[in-house]
């Protein structure tokens, strides 16, 4: 099969001929109808030493099944439209035991490591159990887009929201948008976005925020409070880059609550006693669970949630390194797609 394959920072992803995969006995391999690029994948790549010379990249994911391996379990067939989570849990530990794979610390996820490729490629290999049924009413690029989706739904699950709330998002970005899709949705009345790219301002009004903030013209903390008479009861911190957690804190109201949803891969520092003072609550969101993909797929069939604005466009294998690397500094991209075939 064809497939991109990351060798090294710094230089773009090559597009070579790898092995067909063969499931194990709990696994299926799915012919990839949609692939997301997520700013994760943009993130381990970027550092020499995240992830190894030879990693498929890829975690969001859908498309058919290919194969099943004997042992998976459920009524599933070959042509089936499905998307899965992208983790690979070892069953056997506190996490897993809880039902919350997402948290399994010895488990891995697919688009990793070299160990379990992930869906920039034909086919993609997936745990059976992990499995997620794709209606005939939900479309191939909003099937792609279930995952990071979830992530969304994960972080607002997180938070509580409760009718007539106001929310702050700090990034519109992929994440920070579907946050602002599913806060809506959760009856949040104020959800605004914080986000430097116009763009991406406009994306997050379409999903749902009832008001953007251009953080490097406009002072965030006044045009908050003009915008929902008050402090956020809930601020999202989608971004994750040194600093944004402090200014999250500083920016909750009394009681607040913020819920860090972007991934940062260094050290950070946070001061503790405005979150003292004000008894804030921080939550991290890691992923989704089963009950998240399940939700989102519910909330897609019955059109209680459009999508379609997170889709900015869909590129081929050929024109994937270069859309790849294009990623790393342009605000005007949201969620760009591959498409295999």
């Amino acid at each position: 099969m064809r497939a991109a394959v990351f060798q090294e920072a710094g230089q773009p992803l090559t597009i070579e001929t790898i092995p067909d995969p063969v499931p194990a006995e709990d696994e299926v391999v799915i012919a990839v109808r949609g692939a997301g690029i997520c700013g994760s994948d943009l993130h381990i790549t970027q550092h020499a030493g995240i992830t190894r010379p030879g990693t498929v990249l890829g975690h969001e994911f859908a498309g058919t099944i290919a194969a099943l391996g004997a042992g998976v379990a459920g009524g599933w067939k070959v042509g089936d439209r499905v998307t899965a989570l992208p983790l690979f849990p070892c069953c056997a530990c506190e996490a897993c035991d809880a039902h919350m794979p997402n948290l399994c610390s010895h488990g891995n996820w697919a688009g990793v490591t070299p160990e379990r490729p992930g869906a920039y490629a034909e086919y993609v290999v997936a745990r059976g159990s992990l499995l997620q049924a794709v209606p005939a009413g939900v479309g191939d690029n909003d099937a792609a887009m279930i995952e990071p989706l979830a992530v969304g739904h994960h972080s607002v699950a997180r938070a509580a929201i409760r009718p007539g709330e106001a929310v702050l998002i700090i990034g519109g970005g992929p994440i920070g948008a579907a946050v602002a899709l599913f806060a809506r949705a959760a009856g949040a009345k104020h959800v605004v976005v914080s986000e430097p790219a116009a763009a991406r301002r406009d994306r997050c009004g379409l999903l749902g925020a009832t008001a953007t903030i251009d953080p490097t013209s406009e002072d965030v903390a006044k045009r908050f409070a003009a915008l929902a008479g008050k402090r956020p009861d809930v601020v999202f911190e989608c971004v994750g880059a040194p600093g944004l957690l402090h200014q999250a804190v500083e920016l909750v109201g009394l009681r607040g609550r913020v819920i860090v949803a972007g991934v940062l891969f260094e050290e950070d520092r946070l001061p503790p006693l405005t979150a003292f003072i004000k008894e804030v609550t921080i939550a991290y969101s890691q992923a989704y669970t089963e009950r998240d993909f399940a939700a989102v797929i519910d909330a897609l069939a019955r059109r209680e949630i459009d999508a379609t604005p997170l889709h900015t466009r869909t590129v081929t294998f050929d024109e994937l390194p270069a859309a790849f690397e294009a990623l790393r500094g342009n605000p005007l991209e949201c969620k760009v797609l591959i498409d295999p075939r």
